[in-house]
C-alpha cells in the first residue's frame, strides 16, 4: 500500500486534483482511499456526490468522544469502490484543526479503515505545514511520498517551496520523500517553463502539467470528477496521465528548497518579479 500526501497553496486545486487523479487510479483498477485532512471537509464531495460527508470530529462532538463512533459512519464508499474519510476540524476560532487530523488519522487506523487490499491511500491536506498537525501525515512516518500542487504564480510557488523545507526536516528521520510538482496551471506567461525549472532547483520533477479548462468546473457543480462526468473529455485524459506517472513514479527524493533570495531570483529571471531598481 501506497501512502501519499498532496500539500500546496491554500486554493491551488489540491482537492480537485486528488479526486480527478484517484477517480483515474480507480478506474484503471487500484483500490483507493482518501482521507481529507482540512477542516473544510471537500476532499470526498466529488467522489461522494454530496456537499460534505459527516467528518471524525463533528461526530466525536456530536457523540461526545471519538472512541463512541462507528467506522462505517465516517468511512463512506464512493465512484468506483473509493473509500472516503475526513477528519473535519473544531468550531470556526476555537481549538487546533491539526489536532483534529491525528485524532481522525488514529481512529481510522485503530479500526480497519487501512485494508489489506487497499493500493493507494491518499491525504488531501490543507495548505502549508507550518502547523505540526497539518505535518502529521509526513510526520508521524504515515505517508511516505508526497506531491505538491503548484502554478506559475508567485505565491503558489513560495508555499511549494515551504512545503520542501517541511519535507526536508521529517525527511532524515520519518523517511518521506518528495514524488514531484503537479503544476495545475492558471495560463501564467512561461508557465510550463517555469515550474520545471522551480522542480530541477527543487532536485524534483514536473510529473505533470494540467492544462486549464472550464470542463473541470463543470463537472465539480454537479458534484462529480471529470473522470465520471466527461470521461470521453480531453482533461479527463490528463488526469489518468498523471495517475499512472504517479502509479509508476520510482523518482522519490530528498528535496532542495530554494532560500527566499533565490526564489526571488528564479521569478526575476523568468520576469514574474521585477528587479528592486526597476520597480523604485
Amino acid at each position: 500500500m501506497r501512502q501519499i500526501a498532496i500539500y500546496g497553496k491554500g486554493g491551488i486545486g489540491k482537492s480537485t486534483t486528488t479526486q480527478n487523479t484517484v477517480s483515474a487510479l480507480a478506474e484503471a483498477g487500484y483500490k483507493c482511499m482518501i482521507v481529507g485532512c482540512d477542516p473544510k471537509a471537500d476532499a470526498t464531495r466529488l467522489i461522494l456526490h454530496k456537499k460534505a460527508q459527516a467528518t471524525v470530529m463533528d461526530m466525536a462532538r456530536e457523540r461526545g468522544s471519538v472512541e463512541d463512533l462507528e467506522i462505517d459512519e465516517v468511512l463512506l464508499e464512493g465512484f468506483k469502490g473509493i473509500r472516503c474519510a475526513e477528519s473535519g476540524g473544531p468550531e470556526p476560532g476555537v481549538g487546533c484543526a491539526g489536532r483534529g487530523v491525528i485524532t481522525a488519522i488514529n481512529f481510522l487506523e485503530e479500526n480497519g479503515a487501512y485494508g489489506d487490499d487497499l493500493d493507494f491511500v491518499f491525504y488531501d491536506v490543507l495548505g502549508d505545514v507550518v502547523c505540526g498537525g497539518f505535518a502529521m501525515p509526513i510526520r508521524e512516518g504515515k505517508a511516505k511520498e508526497i506531491y505538491i500542487v503548484t502554478s506559475g504564480e508567485m505565491m503558489a510557488m513560495y508555499a511549494a517551496n515551504n512545503i520542501a523545507r517541511g519535507i526536508l526536516k521529517y525527511a532524515q528521520s520519518g523517511g518521506v520523500r518528495l514524488g514531484g510538482l503537479i503544476c495545475n496551471s492558471r495560463k501564467v506567461d512561461r508557465e510550463y517553463e517555469l515550474i520545471s525549472e522551480l522542480a530541477k532547483r527543487l532536485n524534483t520533477q514536473m510529473i505533470h502539467f494540467i492544462p486549464r479548462d472550464n470542463q473541470v468546473q463543470r463537472a465539480e457543480l454537479r458534484r462529480m470528477t471529470v473522470i465520471e462526468y466527461s470521461p470521453e473529455h480531453p482533461q479527463a485524459d490528463e488526469y489518468r496521465t498523471l495517475a499512472k506517472k504517479i502509479a509508476e513514479n520510482t523518482n522519490l527524493v530528498i528535496p532542495t528548497p530554494l532560500t527566499m533570495d533565490e526564489l526571488e531570483q528564479l521569478l526575476m529571471d523568468f520576469g514574474m518579479l521585477e528587479k528592486e531598481e526597476v520597480a523604485a
